[in-house]
């Protein structure tokens, strides 16, 4: 777990690179978190003294937090993923930089699928690493901004970070 301007995350790594994030992550979402993972990759977490898979993610994530860092360099994991979901989180991760917006409809053309707005929000939805693949970067196309795991709050938060609204007045 780290710390974080929005709030506590939990993070989670493989042999492969970084495979999730977690917002809010307090203890009921641990353990919950962390039962999911335990399911989905088929062993049992643990946290290894001195780990240093952790660490590397954790010097970023704050570096991003304060300003410092516009792009993630980690090797990620996307076991988690899979499908036309990883296929769209992929896409996205690769081609929508610090403080750019993309819409959904604009993401689903971008991956040769221009019926599949909706389906790109729940590639969204789905994805395992918040943040280090900023799905909060992804808007209605109306100009609405759209849904978010992490919660509206977080998203806002995570926007005016990058510069893309105002930051809030209290």
């Amino acid at each position: 777990m780290t710390d974080s301007p929005v709030g506590p995350l939990l993070l989670a790594a493989t042999d492969r690179g970084l495979v999730a994030v977690e917002f809010h992550a307090g203890p009921r979402t641990v353990a919950t978190v962390l039962d999911r993972l335990t399911r989905r990759l088929g062993a049992e977490p643990r946290q290894a003294a001195g780990s240093s898979r952790l660490a590397e993610p954790v010097r970023q994530l704050d570096a991003y937090f304060a300003g410092r860092l516009r792009q993630f360099a980690l090797p990620l994991d996307w076991t988690l993923s899979s499908g036309f979901n990883r296929r769209v989180l992929q896409e996205f991760a690769a081609h929508v930089p610090h403080g750019t917006l993309v819409g959904y409809q604009d993401l689903a053309d971008r991956v040769g699928e221009p019926g599949a707005a909706r389906a790109v929000g729940a590639a969204m939805g789905s994805n395992p690493l918040p943040v280090v693949v900023p799905c909060h970067r992804v808007v209605e196309s109306s100009g609405g901004i759209g849904g978010f795991g992490g919660g509206l709050e977080t998203k806002r938060a995570l926007l005016a970070l990058e510069g893309l609204l105002p930051q809030p007045l209290f």
